[in-house]
C-alpha cells in the first residue's frame, strides 16, 4: 500500500509499513534534498527587527511590555493600535538593535530587578496578528535590559533611567503622556531643527520609515532619482540614515520643512521624541 504524503514543499509517495485505527507508519520515508534545503535556507534567514518598549505605572508598580519582531510597518501600526487599550500606556524610545538577528530564533529577556518575565522566551517569526512581547512587573525604578539568544549571548542592551518615564512634577504614580505635561517644541527654522537632531534621528529613525521616507522625498521631488539610488543600495540603516538627512540639509530650508512634514505622516511618535514641527510647505 502506498499514501500521498504531503509536506510543506511538495508531495511524495510513500510505502506504507503498518496501519493502525488512528496512525499511518511509514517504515522508510523518502529523503527530499529540495525540502531539506529550502527548510533549511528556512532557518537561517537574517532579518533586522524592531523593539518596542511601552511602560505603565498601576499601584506603585512598573508593568512593561517589550515588543520584539521583524521589521514591518504593519506590525509597528499593529502594536500603536493594541496598546491603546492599556489605560496610561506610554511609548519609552529605546535603541534598534544594529545587527540582524535569525528568523525562527528564541530570545529570552533578563532585567535583573523585575519579580516577573512572561514569556520565558520569545519565538521570532512573522505573524499575521499582534507581535509578541515580553511582560515585565517589577518595582518603580531604572531598567538595565539584556536581550539573549539561543547561543546565551547578549545581542542587545538597553538601559532606561528612571527621570525618563516619571514626572519630575508629579508623583511616582503618573507616567509621562498620562496627566503629564505636553512636549515642547524646538525653535528656529526648518534647517536649523534638523541639523540640531541629526544625531538623534540617525540614532532613533527604523529602517522601514527610512525605505518610506527616500520613496516620499523622490516622489516629492526634494531629491532626485539618482540620489535615491545612490542612497538605496547602502545596506547599513544608521549610514543611510546619515546620507538622507545630509542631503536634505544641504538643499535649504524648504527641502527640510517637506522632509519634516514627511517624516511626521510616515512616524509622528519620532517627531515628536524629536521636538521638530515644520508647517507651511504642503505635502
Amino acid at each position: 500500500m502506498k499514501i500521498l504524503h504531503v509536506e510543506e514543499h511538495g508531495v511524495s509517495l510513500e510505502e506504507v509499513h503498518e496501519v493502525t485505527r488512528f496512525h499511518v507508519k511509514i517504515l522508510h520515508p523518502k529523503f527530499s534534498p529540495i525540502a531539506l534545503i529550502l527548510r533549511l535556507l528556512s532557518w537561517n534567514i537574517d532579518v533586522h527587527c524592531e523593539l518596542m518598549l511601552y511602560l505603565t505605572v498601576i499601584k506603585e508598580k512598573l508593568i512593561q511590555r517589550l515588543y520584539l519582531f521583524p521589521s514591518n510597518p504593519g506590525q509597528i501600526q499593529a502594536v500603536e493600535q493594541q496598546e491603546i487599550k492599556f489605560q496610561g500606556s506610554k511609548r519609552i524610545p529605546i535603541t534598534r538593535p544594529e545587527r540582524s538577528f535569525k528568523l525562527n530564533s528564541y530570545f529570552r529577556l533578563n532585567i535583573p530587578c523585575s519579580t516577573s518575565i512572561t514569556p520565558p522566551r520569545i519565538h521570532l517569526i512573522h505573524r499575521d496578528t499582534t507581535p509578541s512581547f515580553f511582560k515585565v512587573d517589577m518595582e518603580i525604578t531604572g531598567i538595565e535590559m539584556e536581550l539573549i539568544g539561543d547561543d546565551e549571548r547578549i545581542v542587545w542592551k538597553e538601559t532606561v533611567q528612571k527621570y525618563e518615564f516619571i514626572t519630575e512634577t508629579h508623583s511616582t504614580s503618573a507616567v509621562l503622556g498620562s496627566g503629564g505635561p505636553a512636549e515642547s517644541s524646538l525653535t528656529g527654522s526648518s534647517e536649523q531643527q534638523l541639523r540640531s537632531v541629526r544625531t538623534e534621528f540617525v540614532k532613533r529613525v527604523s529602517g522601514p520609515v527610512l525605505d518610506g521616507l527616500l520613496d516620499r522625498l523622490l516622489q516629492h521631488t526634494v531629491i532626485n532619482q539618482e540620489e535615491m539610488e545612490s542612497v538605496k543600495v547602502i545596506a547599513e540603516r544608521a549610514e543611510k540614515a546619515r546620507d538622507i538627512i545630509d542631503m536634505v540639509l544641504r538643499k535649504g530650508t524648504e527641502s527640510c520643512s517637506r522632509m519634516i512634514n514627511l517624516l511626521g505622516k510616515l512616524d509622528a511618535y519620532l517627531c515628536s521624541q524629536l521636538q521638530i514641527n515644520s508647517v507651511g510647505v504642503p505635502t
